[in-house]
C-alpha cells in the first residue's frame, strides 16, 4: 500500500454528537427538514442550502451542487438554465436525488423524487429578487455548452450589460425553476462505531407518510 493510500485508510472520525430517536421525528419530512435546516443555519454552516443533485440521461449518471431556494410540503426548489445538462437529463428522466451534506453536524438528508418545472410566475418572482449581476449572468451563459475561452463570456457579459443598461432585465425564456417532489426522504445522524441512526419517510397513498428505521 502506498503512503497516500495508507493515510486514506487511517482517516477516521468517531461520530458522537447526538442520536436520533423515532419519537423525536416530525410526522412529515417537510417539518423534520425544517427543524434540521434551521439548526444548520443556526450553526453557521457554509452554504447550508447547498445540495448535491444527481440526475441521469437514461444511461449515464451526473452529479453537481446546486442551491436550494425554497421548500415546503410540495418539495424542494432550485433554479437553472433549462438548456443545461441537468435540465436535459430531467427531460429524459425526471427521477432525481438530492443530498444535503451537513458534515459538521454529522448529518445527511437524502431525497428521492421527481423533478417538475415550476410555473413561470414563480420563476419570475425569484428572478426579480436576484442581484443585478446574477440576472445579467443568466443571459450570458449557455450553461453546459463547450466554449473556447473565458474571453467569450466576458464579451457576452459586456454585451448584455449594454443591452439592459436602461431598463429592467427580463426573465430569460430558457431559465427557471424545478421542484423536486419527494417520494422518499432519509434523515441520517452519525453515531459511534458506525452504528448510525437512519430514518426514512416513504410517501403512501393520500399524501401520508410512513417512517422506517434503516440499518446503518
Amino acid at each position: 500500500m502506498d503512503t497516500a493510500a495508507h493515510h486514506l485508510a487511517a482517516l477516521r472520525r468517531e461520530y458522537a454528537r447526538e442520536g436520533l430517536r423515532r419519537h423525536d421525528l416530525a410526522d412529515d419530512p417537510s417539518s423534520q427538514f425544517r427543524r434540521w435546516f434551521d439548526e444548520a443555519v443556526a450553526a453557521a454552516l457554509v452554504e447550508p442550502n447547498a445540495m448535491v443533485l444527481s440526475t441521469t440521461d437514461g444511461s449515464r449518471p451526473s452529479s453537481r451542487t446546486v442551491l436550494l431556494k425554497a421548500f415546503d410540503a410540495r418539495g424542494f426548489v432550485f433554479y437553472t438554465n433549462y438548456e443545461s445538462r441537468k435540465a436535459r437529463d430531467i427531460a429524459a428522466d425526471p427521477h432525481v436525488s438530492l443530498l444535503f451534506p451537513w458534515y459538521p453536524l454529522e448529518r445527511q438528508v437524502c431525497v428521492l423524487g421527481e423533478a417538475v418545472r415550476i410555473s413561470p410566475a414563480e420563476s419570475l418572482a425569484y428572478f426579480a429578487s436576484r442581484p443585478h449581476g446574477s440576472r445579467i449572468g443568466a443571459w450570458v451563459s449557455q450553461q453546459s455548452s463547450v466554449i473556447s475561452s473565458r474571453k467569450l463570456l466576458e464579451m457576452k457579459w459586456d454585451e448584455m450589460k449594454r443591452k439592459f443598461k436602461q431598463g429592467e432585465i427580463p426573465l430569460p425564456s430558457f431559465w427557471g425553476g424545478f421542484r423536486v417532489v419527494p417520494m422518499e426522504v432519509e434523515f441520517w445522524q452519525g453515531r459511534e462505531n458506525r452504528l448510525h441512526d437512519r430514518f426514512r419517510y416513504v410517501r403512501t397513498g393520500g399524501g401520508a407518510w410512513t417512517i422506517e428505521r434503516l440499518a446503518p
